[in-house]
């Protein structure tokens, strides 16, 4: 397997120079920065402890605060936006209605809890999910509670792979990047599936 270079390059550097602490500021910018994998960071921090260089336990519990960090800064980023805000940029958008928002603040009220932990557990929602949690002004703690229990799952699963499988922990990184294309999929053929709906709806409405 070929050193990873660029920005990959460095935060695994990172991980290697700082141990734990390091492994959880690479799941902090993750969060921040989503082509930044963690199907490739949490192994890897799993696989490093299995060396020795850090604690298991301490690779869950710093990269789990990492997420949490992360998640807080969308979070907070999304409580910035508010409502309004999003309300006049959705006015000004085609094809999306001020009802739409409606209808999808109705459903992260029904369901925002779950939204949250399981997000977590998604690629690509995993970090976009904070952005309406802090819109809808979430209550924090809660925020706090379900994003650290969504994020301890999804940590501890592929760390603890890694520290199982050694020297194959990237084994890990290329299953998780097959479930990360198959969510990417889906979430394109929705949006192609919404933009024609839309269109046709709009058309009959005219005609």
């Amino acid at each position: 397997m070929s050193e990873p270079g660029g920005i990959v390059g460095w935060v695994t550097d990172l991980m290697e120079t700082l141990g734990a602490p390091g492994a959880g500021l690479a799941i902090a910018l993750e969060n921040l920065f989503p082509p930044l994998p963690s199907e490739f960071f949490l192994p890897l921090a799993g696989f490093t402890a299995s060396q020795g260089k850090m604690s298991l336990i301490a690779a869950i519990v710093w990269t789990t605060f990492g997420s949490v960090v992360g998640a807080l800064v969308l979070y907070w980023a999304g409580a910035a936006l508010g409502r309004d805000r999003v309300r006049a940029v959705v006015d000004k958008m085609p094809l999306v209605d001020v009802s739409d928002v409606d209808r999808t603040e109705a459903w992260f009220s029904r369901h925002g809890r779950k939204a949250v932990f399981f997000g977590r557990m998604v690629p690509l929602f995993r970090s976009l999910i904070s952005l309406p949690a802090g819109v809808e002004r979430m209550p924090l703690h809660t925020f706090v509670a379900f994003t650290a229990l969504g994020s301890l799952v999804w940590n501890s699963a592929l760390i603890v792979a890694g520290y199982l499988l050694g020297e194959q922990w990237h084994l890990v990184e290329n299953y998780a990047g097959v479930v990360s294309k198959v969510v990417l999929a889906l979430v394109v053929a929705a949006v192609v599936w919404f933009v024609v709906s839309r269109v046709r709806s709009r058309k009959r409405a005219r005609s």
